[in-house]
């Protein structure tokens, strides 16, 4: 950091926008747009990986073009907090919230009631894993129930990723310290999350399966009740950086060597998707 300046971010930029000049040379821009672009190859290649029995970047690959004008999009923190980041692009007018680097649990269908009553006109939808979802969000639904007839728009969208597993600290038990997965902690039980929207009245729609991924999509989009969009997904897709580094490899490695029980479909899953890399380079 070279000057600190302290102000109100809007003025702050307004003056310093003055200052700029724009560069004949755009060589640095078209690089960055060429490496954009063979990164979105890359993830398009991804999402299209099979799985057991769904790769979760596929639900949010089919979301994306499909993102309604307007939409605010409420994630939590998770594994489903990478396919958020990476999958879904955001037009002029949508917005997006998250709790960002405090990786709180559980925010995500509290925040998305909250924009319902700010925005009664405005499509929501909330991306929790079942994690999450058994910690309040089936409570929140309840909530949703008493207020949802108030909108003008009724478009409630709950996305929830199904793997029985409590995925990023899973994950980060692996490749930061080493640990194979321990069921103890780390097995979340079986839930029936469609079904019990029916119960509260709302639509609940169950896929587990990539052919059926656009099609829940249109009819959770098109309802006029609340939704519960339940995927059945593969707990042992990796949500793998860019770049791995040497020491993330090696903590990996390790905890597959120590028995973790899904260490077959670990290896098979990171090979798919890192050729996938190699392809769209």
């Amino acid at each position: 950091m070279e000057i600190n300046l302290a102000g109100d971010a809007r003025d702050t930029l307004r003056e310093l926008l003055i200052l700029l000049r724009r560069k004949a040379d755009r060589s640095f821009q078209a690089k960055l747009m060429e490496a954009n672009d063979r990164w979105r190859g890359v993830l398009e290649g991804q999402a299209e990986v099979a799985a057991n029995p769904l790769n979760p970047i596929k639900v949010f690959h089919e979301l994306s073009p499909r993102l309604p004008d307007g939409v605010i999009v409420t994630a939590d923190s998770g594994s489903s907090t990478n396919w958020y980041a990476r999958h879904l692009r955001f037009r002029r007018g949508m917005r997006g919230a998250l709790s960002g680097t405090l990786a709180t649990m559980g925010p995500a269908l509290p925040y998305a009631l909250a924009a319902k009553f700010v925005h009664p006109d405005r499509p929501v939808i909330a991306i929790e894993g079942d994690g999450a979802m058994q910690m309040n969000g089936l409570n929140a639904l309840i909530d949703v129930a008493k207020h949802w007839r108030r909108w003008t728009d009724p478009r409630f969208v709950v996305l929830v990723l199904n793997n029985r597993d409590l995925n990023q600290v899973t994950w980060e038990q692996r490749v930061l310290v080493g640990d194979a997965k321990l069921g103890a902690s780390q097995v979340v039980p079986d839930f029936p999350y469609a079904r019990y929207a029916e119960l509260l009245g709302f639509t609940g729609i169950r896929v587990d399966g990539p052919e059926q991924v656009a099609a829940a999509w249109e009819q959770a989009l098109a309802s006029d009740v609340p939704v519960v969009l339940e995927a059945v997904t593969d707990p042992e897709v990796p949500p793998l950086p860019p770049h791995i580094t040497f020491e993330q490899a090696k903590n990996l490695a390790g905890a597959l060597a120590q028995g973790d029980p899904a260490r077959g479909q670990i290896i098979r899953q990171a090979v798919k998707g890192k050729l996938q890399e190699f392809v769209n380079r």
